[in-house]
């Protein structure tokens, strides 16, 4: 009876050990899904807003084809300025000393000079505003890229920038990415302008997988902001903003 009570104890340990097992492993799996579509797991170099309720919505209503165009320019500007906003975390800040109007000092910092932006034309310039609301004197230089119809081929157009870009750190400004073809064309010409990589920040909304491992592995250094990677991204998103089209 005692060998009996002894085995049945022993079954016991191992149906709880096996269900914390089960557990455990299912919590894992769980976390990990979820950090994948966060896109934390991406890599050091990609910053992905950190998802919770408001931006999921703000993504919704973009996406929603009954959303009204006073309704999406103003969703999508807030969520512009949420990403502009992670961005400028990513500038070189500097310790700066103030006195305040009680006549203590506060040692804070500002930001150090040498930074501008660039937007890639058309697209771009949705993130102007929300750039210039931050930062109301940063400069803006911009780079226009068409796709060759016959090669597929990304093929700059036209592209005016800053004369010292090459000393400041750059805001690059693209709101959908779905093969990173264009941003990778502007990258090759901000280089030829003498522009580190170290010193590229592009800011993006939406992007896919498949455009983030083109862009790292051509740029390794490059880093990017998003709010999103996702398989399909709003590619309506510029045409309802400019009001094109939807």
């Amino acid at each position: 009876e005692n060998a009996a009570l002894h085995f049945e104890e022993i079954k016991k340990k191992e149906t709880f050990k096996r269900f914390l097992d089960y557990f455990v492993s299912t919590q894992d799996a769980e976390a990990k899904q979820e950090t994948e579509t966060n896109g934390l797991s991406c890599s050091d170099n990609v910053l992905m807003l950190p998802m919770n309720d408001q931006i999921k919505e703000l993504q919704t209503i973009i996406r929603d084809v009954n959303t009204s165009s006073s309704d999406f320019l103003f969703n999508a500007d807030r969520l512009i300025r949420l990403v502009v906003e992670e961005s400028l975390n990513l500038l070189p800040y500097s310790p700066w000393t103030v006195e305040t109007p009680t006549s203590n000092f506060y040692k804070g910092v500002r930001f150090s000079t040498g930074n501008c932006g660039v937007s890639i034309v058309r697209s771009g310039e949705v993130m102007e505003k929300g750039l210039r609301e931050c930062c109301r004197s940063m400069r803006i230089g911009k780079i226009l890229i068409l796709k060759d119809h016959d090669t597929g081929d990304a093929k700059v157009m036209y592209a005016k920038l800053i004369a010292d870009i090459a000393k400041r750190h750059i805001l690059l400004l693209y709101p959908v990415m779905n093969s990173g073809k264009t941003v990778a064309k502007a990258i090759e010409i901000l280089r030829s302008h003498g522009v580190s990589v170290r010193n590229i920040i592009l800011v993006n909304l939406f992007c896919t997988p498949h455009s983030l491992d083109v862009l790292r592995d051509e740029f390794p250094d490059l880093r990017i902001v998003t709010s999103e990677c996702d398989d399909n991204p709003p590619n309506h998103f510029c045409e309802k903003y400019f009001g094109t089209s939807m």
